[in-house]
């Protein structure tokens, strides 16, 4: 493989990188902005979550609230190896585009 097709695939793996950072911090952000709907939600009132297509009443406040703090957990840890991921092909990208012009 010529160093202008592998440059041509760490381009396009980069821009899929950058597109999965895109998707997990809206993603965060949302889960975020939930848990701070439900923080500010009376607990007198009727608390609904949506699966699939249906509405359900939630009685468990607090394991919704666990459910959704470790799922915001985990997508940040996955975001800090999507990142990480984007850093080390920046990298080989810089390398390549370095070597291809020598």
């Amino acid at each position: 493989m010529s160093d202008q097709q592998q440059l041509q695939m760490v381009v396009a793996e980069v821009q899929n990188a950058r597109q999965q950072v895109a998707a997990l911090t809206s993603q965060i952000k949302e889960i975020e902005l939930t848990l701070e709907a439900i923080e500010a939600h009376p607990e007198d009132k009727a608390l609904h979550q949506q699966r699939g297509a249906v509405l359900i009443e939630v009685t468990d406040r607090d394991a919704l609230i666990t459910e959704l703090s470790d799922t915001l957990n985990r997508m940040k840890q996955a975001l800090e190896m999507v990142k990480a991921r984007e850093a080390e092909l920046i990298e080989a990208y810089e390398s390549l585009k370095k070597s291809i012009e020598e």
